[in-house]
């Protein structure tokens, strides 16, 4: 295996570059060297240097074989997820003599079941891997997605809603986590809102399907719904199959039935591993396949610096959920065609795009949280205020603009999960809050499906209020979040700061003590 020369771009990191005790998660490369159960191990090398040419290469090769691969079986996930609101728009709720309260009935149960699902699916992935657990996983819903078409009333809608939460629970957070393995912190936002853009592109997608499939109401006596969730549901379980076959083990692990060769060279692996753990260090204290412990998921759950994050989770993506799940819905009742109706939601999901990206980009390029995912909340606390401005009956394509232009606001769900990722600094208990961070966020969507009501259709004047009230929320919660983490790094600067560099160096040789510290050591500091 071919050494390259040092570039001065990518400096090996040692202490004879850092005669001091350095501070920050990406500073503590030399303190915490990598388990001895890593699965990358064997390309661990402290002194390796690469040229930053080589390192955007192999990020490149991550990009082609993994990113997008990872945005299909995302678009798998949205095809499921949002084939529901397309089949409104066919009078699903008419044929199987439901109400809009059923519906929501229906949204209920099914986030419930997400929710239960999660932390099991997570303990899963980390005992069996992720190339195991997440194609299995796409599988079993595709199946229950398809068999939907059967469906003949309100008992049936509920069983096959509770399964697909079911199956569906902890796909989102297993696949961020296993992002993590092969990305660094910096680079995960853009990544994660590669992902989220490709649920808005499978709603595009999804309408323009819809659009057609809808139209074979009739065909061999069946409605146009029943195809939707047959053909759809058939496609997403092929993704799955043909996942299995595909993802890799792990960044040192790619050979498989479908890749008789690796991904990556031997010094692509040196150069993936050991910019990882410069990045992260914490990533090479456990084994991929090392099993979560009730212990880790108590301490994950203590730790106070994730709260203000959790809390964010449960309000900041209320006020554009309910106007984005009745968007279809709005627009039939409004007097738009089915073929109308999903068209004209296409706007939305494309502006969603477009946003959500540069948002990312933006605060990967400033390295800001905050102040980033607060827009969000701006951007949609005007919006909200003049749809309640519009009389009743006048101004429907003003109403029509104002609600794409929220169902498409900029959203910062990427950023604030790569920002509890970076804030975690320990896998397994990244494990541990990104499941529970993500059934907070589902508890929330459980709110929200409840806010828009049958007696206030089809303006919805009195949710829209309260979507109002919790927009100011959560712009209070972030500051209140920013600034409890700014002082826990104050804090421990005071501390780091009265120990002298013997015993800081002491400090950061105790290395049993070291891995069970996580992002309590007094030499990490937290992302803002």
């Amino acid at each position: 295996m071919e050494k390259k020369d040092a570039n001065p771009l990518v400096e090996p990191k040692s202490e004879i570059h850092s005669p001091l005790p350095a501070v920050g998660r990406d500073h503590l490369y030399d303190a915490l060297p990598p388990h001895e159960s890593y699965e990358g191990l064997h390309r661990y090398d402290p002194r390796a240097a690469w040229t930053a040419k080589e390192e955007a290469a192999v990020v490149r090769k991550t990009d082609m074989y993994l990113l997008s691969w990872i945005c299909l079986m995302f678009f798998g996930l949205q095809l499921d997820r949002g084939n529901l609101s397309n089949a409104l728009t066919d009078n699903l709720l008419d044929d199987l003599n439901m109400s809009t309260n059923d519906y929501n009935n229906g949204t209920t149960i099914q986030l419930l079941s997400f929710l239960t699902a999660e932390f099991p699916v997570q303990l899963l992935i980390k005992r069996f891997g992720f190339k195991n657990i997440l194609p299995f996983m796409m599988m079993l819903w595709g199946t229950v997605s398809w068999a939907q078409a059967w469906m003949t009333g309100r008992t049936s809608f509920y069983i096959t809603r509770a399964l697909i939460g079911a199956c569906e629970g902890g796909f989102i957070p297993g696949t961020i986590l296993f992002a993590t393995y092969f990305y660094k912190s910096k680079e995960l936002s853009v990544r994660l809102a590669a992902f989220w853009s490709t649920l808005n592109v499978a709603r595009v997608v999804s309408s323009l399907l819809a659009a057609g499939i809808l139209n074979m109401r009739g065909v061999g006596g069946k409605t146009g719904w029943f195809w939707l969730f047959l053909l759809e549901g058939i496609l997403t379980f092929l993704i799955g199959f043909a996942s299995y076959f595909y993802l890799p083990y792990s960044a040192t692990r790619t050979k498989g039935f479908l890749w008789r060769k690796p991904w990556y060279t031997e010094w692509q692996e040196v150069i993936m591993i050991n910019r990882l753990l410069r990045d992260d260090p914490a990533k090479g204290l456990t084994a991929i396949e090392e099993p979560a412990r009730l212990r880790d998921v108590i301490s994950a759950w203590k730790d106070r610096s994730m709260w203000g994050l959790y809390l964010i989770g449960l309000v900041a993506y209320i006020p554009a959920t309910p106007v984005q799940s009745y968007l279809s819905l709005t627009l039939r009742r409004l007097g738009y065609s089915t073929f109308d109706s999903n068209m004209l939601s296409i706007p939305s999901a494309v502006l969603q795009i477009i946003l959500m990206l540069l948002l990312a980009y933006s605060s990967e390029f400033f390295n800001e949280r905050t102040w980033h995912c607060m827009l969000g909340e701006f951007w949609v606390l005007p919006l909200l205020a003049a749809l309640l401005a519009i009389h009743p009956g006048g101004l429907e394509w003003g109403r029509f603009t104002l609600s794409t232009m929220i169902s498409g606001y900029p959203y910062f769900h990427p950023i604030v999960s790569a920002w509890i990722s970076e804030n975690s600094f320990d896998v397994k208990k990244r494990a541990v809050t990104a499941a529970t961070y993500n059934v907070i966020v589902q508890m929330g969507s459980v709110i929200g499906s409840q806010i828009y009501r049958a007696d206030d259709s089809p303006y919805y004047y009195r949710g829209n209020k309260v979507l109002v009230s919790i927009c100011a929320l959560t712009l209070v919660t972030f500051v209140v979040q920013r600034e409890y983490l700014r002082y826990l790094n104050r804090r421990k600067k005071n501390l780091w700061d009265s120990m002298t560099v013997e015993e800081r160096l002491s400090y950061q040789d105790d290395r049993e003590q070291r891995e069970q510290d996580g992002n309590k050591r007094l030499d990490f500091r937290f992302k803002y």
